[in-house]
């Protein structure tokens, strides 16, 4: 219903503009040759955010529609976005289209309602269009963003809830990238008059250069993400009861970095300590990381040298940068009764302190072969009584606000995997149907 009623609107929208608008004048070689880079624009453009959010340069060509052929020219370029060459459904098609044309001819309106020229500026236009025409492209993301909103609130992906803080230097950030590119449209519109539809390949093609070496740099990130899940999971394969655990601490490392205003890039490194923080145990002998009950002073030992082992394994690595020191001290303690190097309050580097708090708040909410797993509630409950003194307060009250904005899923409950004499042993055993002893592997097992 939504979607049928964005796409009326942008419908009546241009049906009054052919009725009553002035359109006679409308330069059709030019509303092709913008409603086709528009086109092109639309399709190749970069997903950012996960593969959640994506930005193009499309923008551009409707903010240039705008100047060069008015409010009508520009709903009918928004318009061309059904024809985009990607794989989408009807519906979704159907709402770009509309959305793109409602608010390229908003924009358009705006744009001549604050005195600006339909048409090939000249240099008289200038610096007087650039006014009406920066508030014509905040005027387009903004309706861009309502129509969006809307549609996120129809499909149940936004509630209104209580006050909190926004984290909003990623949106700021996608925003500008946005405005940027449409701020280059009144530069198409402004060469248009000296060098015609070249002007589009001038402006435009050094985006798409830029675009497609952005693109290696997001490959390279997930090739980067991809390889440390790997080593995770070599790590996880030792002790089935912190299966996921490296993904899990990953996750609580980011929502602390994110709570604590972190730039997009560190709170990336922060994500990549929690993932490889118990790489070192790799180098612990798999009988006392499954060991049930208390640990001797020598298995202790051996689990202390865990961080040091992870630091040689991974310093190579360059792009892991401060995500080292998270994983070479991530088990210091504020009050100096840690290891590796018994490192106190400031001293301890804070990406080990953030990571600390993570890794612990997983183990408290996951079972384990030595106890069974604490409500979040109650794990937060320990981590503030131990603030001061094991952890860093100002850690741990950033994880008790994300994880009450986000909440926090407990892990379910990992079955100990049989080892494959065992399961071939069922196997034989469900084949012969009998009690009879089944000889695997030099061993004798009975169902």
């Amino acid at each position: 219903m939504y979607v049928g009623l964005v796409a009326l609107g942008a419908a009546v929208v241009v049906l009054l503009e052919v009725i009553f608008g002035p359109i006679k004048g409308v330069d059709l070689g030019t509303l092709v040759l913008l409603a086709t880079l528009f086109v092109v624009a639309e399709s190749i453009g970069t997903m950012v955010d996960s593969g959640k959010t994506g930005i193009s340069p499309s923008s551009a060509a409707s903010l240039a529609a705008a100047v060069l052929v008015g409010p009508f020219g520009a709903a009918i370029v928004g318009f061309s976005s059904v024809l985009v060459i990607r794989r989408q459904d009807l519906v979704k098609r159907l709402f770009n289209g509309a959305q793109f044309g409602l608010a390229g001819y908003v924009s358009g309106y705006v744009f001549k309602l604050l005195g600006g020229r339909v048409g090939v500026p000249g240099e008289e236009a200038f610096p007087w269009a650039i006014l009406p025409f920066m508030v014509a492209v905040l005027v387009y993301s903004a309706c861009n963003t309502v129509l969006v909103t809307g549609l996120m609130w129809c499909l149940g992906e936004l509630r209104i809830q209580r006050p909190r803080r926004m984290r909003w230097r990623p949106l700021a950030t996608l925003e500008l990238s946005s405005i940027g590119y449409a701020m280059l449209g009144l530069f198409i519109a402004a060469i248009w008059g000296a060098v015609g539809p070249f002007a589009v390949l001038l402006v435009l093609l050094p985006l798409f250069i830029a675009r497609w070496a952005f693109d290696q740099y997001v490959f390279q990130q997930r090739a980067h993400d991809a390889t440390l899940a790997t080593l995770c999971q070599a790590v996880e394969t030792k002790d089935y009861y912190t299966r996921g655990h490296c993904m899990r601490v990953a996750k609580a490392a980011g929502m602390i970095a994110e709570e604590l205003g972190m730039p997009v890039e560190r709170a990336q490194t922060m994500r990549y300590a929690g993932m490889l923080h118990d790489i070192g145990k790799l180098g612990v002998p798999t009988k006392i990381l499954q060991k049930a009950g208390k640990l001797t002073e020598d298995e202790f030992a051996a689990i202390q040298l865990h961080p040091m082992r992870g630091y040689e394994i991974v310093r190579e690595i360059d792009f892991l940068d401060e995500a080292l020191a998270g994983i070479m001290h991530h088990h210091e303690r504020m009050d100096g009764g840690g290891y590796p190097m018994g490192l106190a309050g400031e001293e301890i580097p804070e990406a080990a302190r953030l990571v600390s708090v993570a890794d612990v708040f997983d183990c408290l909410t996951s079972t384990r072969s030595y106890r069974t797993a604490w409500s979040a509630a109650d794990a937060i409950a320990e981590l503030r009584r131990c603030a001061g003194t094991q952890f860093d307060p100002r850690m741990v009250e950033a994880l008790v606000r994300a994880v009450d904005r986000e909440g926090w899923e407990v892990p379910d409950l990992v079955e100990p995997m049989k080892d494959e004499c065992e399961q071939i042993a069922e196997r034989e055993q469900g084949k012969a149907g009998t009690g009879a002893p089944v000889r695997v592997a030099g061993e004798t097992s009975r169902s």
